[in-house]
This record gives C-alpha cells, structure tokens and sequence, in this order.
C-alpha cells in the first residue's frame, strides 16, 4: 500500500486526507480537519494563515504516525487571495480576503488603466473585484508600503508550500486565477502588469502541476516525524476537482458545491468578444489545458434557506429538505440563481418570495415550493449555461460529469440530467481531494497521466447515473425562465 497526502482548504474549513492506494483502488480516509474562519481586524478581513499552516502540520504528523511511509504531499485551496514575501522571505503582513471591502471601485479603476476589455483578451479572465489584478491594485493605491518591499508574491497554496520547503513558486492553475497570467505565452501578462503600474519584480517562477518542489525542511520533517516530498499539485481546488472528475467521451464537467463550475477541458483558450459577452473564463488545468468555464451559484440558495429556518427554531437537515421538495408542485415559479439580491446571506426564503412576486409569477407559500423553485431554478440555469458551452465550443456535448457535495441532491442532480436533456455521471464526492492525489501520484511515477488517474477514480468509485426524463416538458418551462431572465435584465 501507498499513502499520499492531499491538503485541501476551503474558504470556511481545511482538513488533511490519506489517499491509500492497494490493489488498484483508492481509499480516502480523512485525518485532520479543521475550522478556516474569517477573520476581522481593524485592517480588514484577513484569512489566519499562521493557524492554517499549524493545523496542516497536525495532519501531516497524524499521517506519519499511523502510516510511517509517505509517498508525497499536496496542497489546494481556493484562487485568487495571496500573501508577500520580503527579500529576506518573510511574510509582510496576514494575507487578506477576497471578500475585504478595500477593492470596492477598483474594478472600475482597472478598467480607466487599462480597460476590463483588454485585461479579459491577455488573460482570458472576466473582471471581477476579487480577482488578485483588482486586490494588488487597491493595495498600491491604498495602502502600498508592504507592496513596496514586496520581492515576492505567492498564492496561498505556493506560500505554504514555501514555509514547507523553502521553496519559491507559484503554480500554474492558481496563477490563471489571477486575471494576470496570459493562457496564450504561459506566462505572467506582463503587459497588464505595466499597465495596472504593479511591481515587476514581485512576479516569480512559475511550474507546472505537478512539479516536485522538493522535500520538507529539515525543521518540518523533525517536527511531523518523516522527511515528505513536496508536489506542487493542481493547488487551485477547482482545477484539482476537474482533474479529480472521471469524464469519458465529449463532457461537460461540473464542480458542484455552494458554487457550481460548468466548463470543458480544452487544449487552447476561447478568446472572444463572444465569450466575453457570455462571462466564460480560461482558467489553466493539469497536463496543459484550459479550464472553460463559468459559475453558477449552486448549493447556496438551498443552504441559506436551511440556515434562515434554523435561525428560527426549524433545523431540517438536508435529506428533510429534500423530502419537502419533492412532494411540492413543480414548476410554479423561477428564479434567477445568479442575481444581485440573492450574493449575500439572509433571509432567502423571503427573497425568493419577493423576486417572485415582482416578476408577475405565483409566491410559493410553503417551504417545500421554496426548495422546489430554488432547485428547478439552478438546474435551469445549468441548461442555460450547458447550452452556450456547447455554442462557444462548437463541441456537440453528449454527457455531464458531475463531482463534488452537489451531487449529494439527488433531486438537483436529477433536474440538471432533464433541463440539459443529457445523462448525468455524478461522481465522485470528493472530486477536489482525488484530483490532487492523482497528480501527485504522476508526479512521483505511481500512475502514467491524469487519465490512468481518471481510471483509478472510476474503479474505485463508481458513478451514479442520472438519465434525462421528460425532455419536452424542460423544454417548455426552459422558455418561461429565460423569459423571466430577460425581464429582470
């Protein structure tokens, strides 16, 4: 038996899980998981790095103690935030959030310098106020005296890793995520960079998924008990789900969880005015491709209403809800996922109510058509999105794959095989965890490609499928939707 280790870090909680390979199969046993709550202090929002770097070591030791040998380890998270490093490679400072209010404006800004049009063309990525290009730019102009000293920047996935290693990089997938990498040279969008007046210097090395980095620190290693060697795996958690998610033949794949990503892997960017107008982005992936995509919000609606009936007394966990859902009339009313009013958190089943009501349709009164709306809502807006995949690709796509919790909702994962009138593969739930193992494991020899990796996933856990059933009657409420999409634009 061979053991890997993926650390896989959320926005809300992180945790370290063993992937055990025998008699070709995987098993994932999760060893240590832990809180990653924001954090508030008078300097905003800041993500508490120093307690993310402790708990990994915990799970680190833990997988040492009951295994001794470790074949390698990984580490993904999400995109996008980061934190700098002086000459002398210390951190200047706790990194902040994506969601800090100091980019306010700044997209804006960005757009003055160089236009948001031109930044999309270099590196195939929509503005956005998260978006690391926006975040350096506030800083710069907010408050630039740690941007100044910076000799480095790192994502949080690459500073990590270098406070195991000593080992300066950035991986490829999370510097896609940045808005300024160009898919096209594979390299830092330099131009973008001059434009927006940042630090040339601060951008470094960058490496492939799957790179070695090289073993831990002889400090580490005495602390966690073995010497471990380091992969720079698929660190951006989306691009280590899709690598994770097992597709076969011409697929669509979906990420699904509070975020739903829809996209296809392709082998060069989709750069166009089009793409552009329809909010697709190149985000890179392992073995040279490009992520295609587009999110979609997917669990949250359904979780802030579970959350808001809580508040008051009604805990119903998710299997209930699912339940109430069921049962209720379908296709009373939509709504459209993605809007404005539903970003923050609170009182969603009111919201969902009020969208309702201002778009002429019936109000769902009772919470089973609360959940049934929501859910046949973002299935809707799955076809939607499937739809104009299959329009900017030109591929004529014949199945989804779909990894990741979302697949836990039956119901969902149902209404997303009859909306997109395609076979769902749904599976498995822990795409993000299997994706970063299995680029570990072509990095140390263990497996070929990403595709015997592929291979290993699907005969070690099979996918549930989901046929399309009522194709004509999707088609018809398709129309209805959409026509409450226009109105509300």
């Amino acid at each position: 038996m061979k053991v890997h280790l993926a650390v896989d870090l959320g926005a809300g909680s992180g945790r370290v899980l063993a992937g055990k390979v025998r008699e070709g199969k995987v098993e994932l046993e999760e060893l240590h998981r832990f809180e990653n709550p924001g954090t508030s202090l008078p300097s905003g929002l800041h993500w508490n790095i120093l307690g993310l770097y402790r708990e990994i070591l915990k799970g680190i030791a833990t997988g040492v103690e009951r295994y001794g040998k470790i074949e390698s380890l990984g580490i993904d998270t999400w995109g996008v935030d980061y934190g700098l490093l002086d000459k002398d490679g210390r951190l200047l400072g706790l990194p902040q959030q994506y969601r800090d209010p100091r980019t306010q404006g700044f997209e804006a800004r960005a757009d003055e310098l160089v236009g948001n049009d031109a930044l999309y063309d270099a590196t195939g990525i929509m503005p956005f106020f998260l978006n690391t290009s926006v975040q350096l730019l506030a800083e710069k102009e907010l408050t630039p005296d740690a941007l100044n000293v910076a000799s480095q920047v790192l994502l949080i996935p690459d500073l990590l890793a270098y406070w195991l290693t000593g080992e300066l990089a950035v991986e490829r997938t999370n510097a896609s995520t940045t808005q300024l990498f160009s898919p096209i040279t594979n390299d830092w969008a330099w131009e973008m960079i001059e434009g927006l007046s940042l630090p040339k210097n601060i951008f470094g090395r960058v490496v492939e998924s799957g790179t070695l980095l090289g073993n831990l620190r002889p400090e580490v290693a005495e602390e966690v008990g073995a010497t471990i060697p380091v992969i720079a795996t698929a660190t951006h958690d989306t691009a280590a789900a899709v690598a994770g998610i097992p597709g076969e033949e011409c697929y669509a794949f979906l990420s699904s969880g509070t975020w739903t990503i829809i996209g296809c892997e392709l082998m060069e960017p989709i750069i166009t005015a089009r793409s552009r107008e329809l909010g697709f982005a190149n985000e890179l992936g392992v073995e040279k491709t490009v992520r295609f995509l587009k999110n979609i919000s997917g669990l949250w609606l359904i979780q802030e209403c579970k959350r808001s009936w809580a508040s008051h007394g009604e805990d119903i966990d998710y299997a209930g809800l699912a339940e109430l859902a069921s049962v209720a009339e379908p296709f009373i009313a939509f709504v459209d996922p993605d809007a404005e009013e539903f970003a923050s958190p609170g009182k969603m089943p009111e919201k969902i109510q009020a969208f309702c009501d201002r778009t002429g349709q019936k109000v769902p009164s009772t919470k089973g058509e609360i959940l049934r709306v929501a859910t046949e809502s973002i299935a809707l807006k799955h076809r939607l999105r499937f739809q104009q995949l299959r329009e900017l690709t030109g591929k004529d796509l014949k199945r989804v794959h779909m990894g990741g919790g979302g697949i836990k909702n039956s119901l969902l994962t149902q209404a997303i095989a009859d909306a997109c009138g395609v076979p769902v593969y749904a599976g498995p739930v822990e795409a993000t965890a299997c994706g970063n193992l299995i680029t570990q494991m072509v990095a140390t020899g263990d497996l070929a490609s990403i595709a015997e990796g592929r291979e290993l996933i699907r005969n070690s856990l099979p996918l549930e499928v989901y046929e399309p059933k009522e194709a004509g009657k999707w088609d018809e409420v398709a129309k209805h939707f959409e026509a409450i999409l226009v109105l509300e634009k």
